[in-house]
């Protein structure tokens, strides 16, 4: 015989039906009103007509999109390099600094003291020091200022991302490893299929938020000359002496965020269910 709720929980269910429809209505009414008075607080300031000449022009946007465009596809591509070679940087660092055995002492130091230097050093003197102070050394075989402009993302993110990994690693209890040597794995064995796993999974959502940051931070390589978005923006800004490529050029990277940003949302909130459940 099929479940039938009783005539109270009917009536219970249909008021909380009632209340989430009149929480979406309220909701829908103040955010619709703050945006009108928002809208006409801006369009009827006395410096409305420039700025909208400056920032918001149709002609400059529709003659700056497509080289902002090409110029994006190198974010894009920078982006996804230097992600992976931040996570794996990240996670070989966590790794070291979680070492237990005496004879690791100085991997240890050393991966302290890149997580310390890394971590404080301002990104964008990391960038210059590499972009600029590397080719000056003129050695042989000196890679692109592209790809040296991307090893200072990784070694910068990698350190964010080291710690936490180790947060991670650390979170889990130790009676895991005990466990899994007791099984018979060896140390590595035991990271590899106990803890890292679990440490991961725990560190999803601040990890996808340091991802989110470097989407944002690959911008920072026109600084160094490639044409990437920003670069272009700055060209057309300089050749039609208006700032709408910019705002092009930061719409564009909005879009580009939107989807990491739905992602880490969602880990976010999947790991606070978990959480809960437990």
């Amino acid at each position: 015989m099929d479940y039938q709720p009783s005539p109270l929980q009917r009536d219970r269910l249909a008021y909380r039906r009632r209340q989430t429809m009149l929480s979406v209505v309220v909701a829908a009414a103040s955010t619709l009103g703050l945006g009108v008075l928002l809208l006409v607080a801006v369009t009827h300031a006395p410096g409305w007509p420039r700025v909208r000449f400056s920032f918001l022009d149709p002609t400059s946007a529709r003659d700056a999109f497509p080289d902002v465009l090409r110029g994006l596809w190198l974010n894009v591509r920078l982006l996804v390099f230097c992600a992976l070679g931040s996570l794996a940087v990240g996670l070989g660092i966590a790794t070291l600094r979680t070492l237990r055995p005496a004879i690791f002492f100085p991997l240890r130091v050393l991966a302290n003291s890149y997580t310390y230097v890394f971590r404080g050093a301002p990104l964008i003197i990391v960038l210059y020091l590499f972009t600029f102070g590397v080719p000056g050394l003129r050695l042989t075989g000196t890679p692109p200022v592209l790809v040296l402009g991307g090893a200072a993302l990784v070694v910068t993110y990698g350190a964010y991302l080291a710690e936490v990994f180790r947060a991670g690693i650390e979170s889990v209890h130790p009676s895991q490893r005990a466990a899994a040597r007791s099984l018979g794995l060896t140390y590595r064995q035991a990271m590899r299929h106990v803890v890292l796993p679990q440490a991961v999974r725990r560190v999803a959502p601040p990890m996808l938020n340091d991802l989110v940051a470097l989407q944002k931070d690959v911008g920072l390589i026109s600084l160094a000359g490639p044409i990437d978005a920003i670069r272009a923006a700055q060209i057309k800004e300089a050749e039609l002496a208006n700032y709408t490529p910019f705002v092009v050029a930061g719409v564009l990277f909005v879009l580009l965020a939107i989807p990491l940003v739905a992602v880490t949302d969602w880990v976010t909130l999947r790991a606070a269910r978990r959480q809960g459940a437990a």
